[in-house]
């Protein structure tokens, strides 16, 4: 097996910088960092306050005594995904849930959602020692474990769909468990980590200067050895990777990103070339690994200026998030969720100011990876965008069928008025109408308004979902 890479500062050292995870810094300059237009009025994250965390204790072994809060929404589902959202250091278990978009998302999809706390209180996760990077070695993956096994029996998780994600120390975390288990997780995503095994010093919650700072860089086949080596026994399916990193994360040099992606794709047995590349919002760039069946095993996102602060609560991140890990209901290969490009202008379909108003007429604009520029194509075949914690449906206005009918939002209703057809060629079509969704006069402006118009092949007719 490849050595462990080696690492030349102090096992306890702890960067005094290390505090991102504090309410009042960890959104500080975002907007400017991520191109957020401020005009555009991004909307509050989805609201939790409709059901709380539960603190729960004796769930299981434990051998570093962490807490454990559940999340269950009210409208939970029948047998439920399970989600691990795993905090940053300085941060514990009610601090994800209230600085992130997770539980306003699980309010909508039905899940459940474990929030964990290290122990010590605000401490980083181990994901340095020998048990931390075994398959039942010990130290915090264990009592990890325990957490998920208790909610399958206790609350009706479903063992079948349980995924993970995390930040800085908890998107390390999230490569840990999803090497020491890969027969537990279907899927994870993680922010602002680093590969699996690169923190490695030998001791519990060591800190390794030259991974932080991106000085270590081994083959993909080296990284793809050492997370395989975690369970040895192991030859299963693996689960999916989605990472996230900022270019100017002082933290976490964005460096560990490309070694992810190195990692993870020697792991999942894809290229390192992705299969496709593209800008979903203003400043991000995605990569896609996928498979010979044409299933992204690997996604990446870069996002220019961002320093070490992802998730960003109030924009596509966590929605982006949930839906690569299949949580929202859609298969994520397919592109079901996420922002909805209009071909000829560039621009994104847009809910004007975040407006929870009935009856608003839709509009492009400059892509921002806003709430408000997200859109989900349901199984129901509607499109739905959240805002202020309401789910809304793309709607032909007053269920009209004649050339020049507003696009507009309206709450969910199952009515034909509010299905719509994304169509191979590119159009959208409703279903009750057959018109196609249109830009206005064909239009290229930000807050062009967007209606229902006879299809005719224009440009300004075909639009991109994801």
């Amino acid at each position: 097996m490849f050595p462990r890479p080696s690492i030349n500062s102090p096992r306890r050292k702890r960067d005094s910088t290390l505090r991102s995870w504090y309410p009042k810094r960890r959104l500080l300059g975002v907007a400017a960092a991520l191109g957020l237009a401020v005009g555009l009025g991004l909307p509050a994250a989805p609201q939790a306050a409709v059901a709380s965390l539960t603190q729960i204790t004796n769930f299981g072994a434990n051998p570093t005594g962490l807490q454990m809060n559940l999340y269950v929404p009210n409208n939970v589902k029948s047998n439920p995904p399970i989600l691990l959202a795993l905090h940053g250091c300085q941060g514990n278990g009610p601090y994800l849930y209230s600085s992130t978009d997770f539980a306003g998302l699980a309010d909508q999809y039905g899940f459940l959602i474990i929030y964990p706390s290290t122990n010590p209180s605000g401490s980083c996760w181990d994901v340095s020692s020998d048990q931390a990077l075994t398959r039942n070695g010990g130290s915090d993956p264990v009592g990890l474990m325990s957490m998920i096994t208790y909610t399958e029996q206790h609350y009706g998780g479903n063992p079948n769909a349980v995924y993970v994600t995390g930040e800085s120390s908890g998107g390390m975390m999230t490569n840990v468990m999803l090497g020491d288990y890969p027969d537990v997780f279907k899927a994870g995503a993680a922010f602002m980590g680093v590969p699996y095994h690169c923190f490695y010093t030998g001791s519990v919650r060591g800190w390794n200067g030259p991974c932080a700072g991106g000085q270590v860089s081994v083959t993909p086949q080296q990284w793809g050895g050492l997370v395989r080596a975690a369970d040895s026994g192991y030859s299963g399916p693996r689960p999916r990777v989605q990472l996230w990193h900022g270019t100017n994360d002082t933290i976490l040099n964005y460096r560990n990103l490309d070694e992810e992606i190195k990692e993870w794709t020697d792991v999942l047995r894809v290229s390192q070339n992705p299969s496709s590349t593209d800008t979903p919002a203003a400043n991000w760039t995605r990569t896609r690994y996928n498979d010979g069946a044409g299933t992204t095993q690997v996604e990446a996102y870069s996002i220019s200026g961002a320093g070490h602060e992802l998730p960003v609560k109030g924009t596509a991140m966590a929605a982006n998030a949930i839906h690569f890990m299949g949580l929202d209901g859609t298969t994520s290969s397919g592109g079901n969720t996420g922002a909805l490009h209009a071909v000829d202008a560039g621009k994104c379909l847009d809910d004007p100011n975040s407006t929870t108003t009935l009856g608003t007429q839709q509009q492009i604009y400059s892509c921002t990876g806003g709430a408000n520029q997200t859109w989900t194509h349901t199984s129901s075949n509607e499109l739905t965008v959240t805002v202020g914690g309401s789910v809304l449906c793309l709607d032909a206005n007053d269920r009209g069928t004649t050339n020049g009918t507003k696009a507009i939002v309206w709450s969910c209703n199952g009515q034909s008025n509010q299905q719509w057809n994304i169509n191979s060629n590119g159009t959208i079509t409703g279903v009750q109408s057959g018109l196609c969704l249109d830009v206005t006069g064909a239009s290229t402006a930000n807050s062009a308004l967007v209606e229902l118009w006879s299809c005719n092949g224009g440009g300004n007719q075909r639009w991109t979902l994801g």
